[in-house]
């Protein structure tokens, strides 16, 4: 597989950052869930689970850059392996429907550039 322009950051045993690709995040999961899990959950219980990650997500923003302040059991939470935990959830989503996230995230921004390449820009609330 060709690698995308876009990539994730990942870090090694010496602590280096390594970028993988779209793709190779998929496999990954992939050969997780073949050496560790039984099996994918169905696609009903991923997407549940996957709803309550960014809920889990969401309580840190709410908490971290709005209003309401952190209760005690909050503090355990961890923006970024809350933001890991969607991720791994989206992936494997993406496994069990055969959707290439790369493939279908490239076609995503050229969507979003056709339609929105003026409409930002002209903004006059931003």
């Amino acid at each position: 597989m060709g690698r995308s322009q876009f990539g994730l950051t990942r870090k090694t045993k010496n602590e280096e950052m390594k970028e993988i690709t779209i793709q190779e995040a998929q496999d990954k999961v992939d050969e997780w869930i073949k050496t560790y899990g039984k099996r994918y959950f169905n696609e009903l219980t991923n997407m549940a689970i996957l709803t309550e990650e960014v809920g889990e997500l969401a309580r840190i923003i709410a908490r971290t850059y709005g209003e309401q302040s952190f209760k005690e059991s909050d503090k355990q939470y961890d923006i970024g392996d809350e933001m890991a935990d969607i991720l791994w959830v989206l992936l494997c989503l993406a496994n069990q429907t055969g959707v290439n996230l790369t493939a279908a995230f490239d076609k995503n921004m050229e969507k979003k550039t056709r339609r929105d390449k003026e409409r930002h820009i002209n903004n006059t609330k931003l």
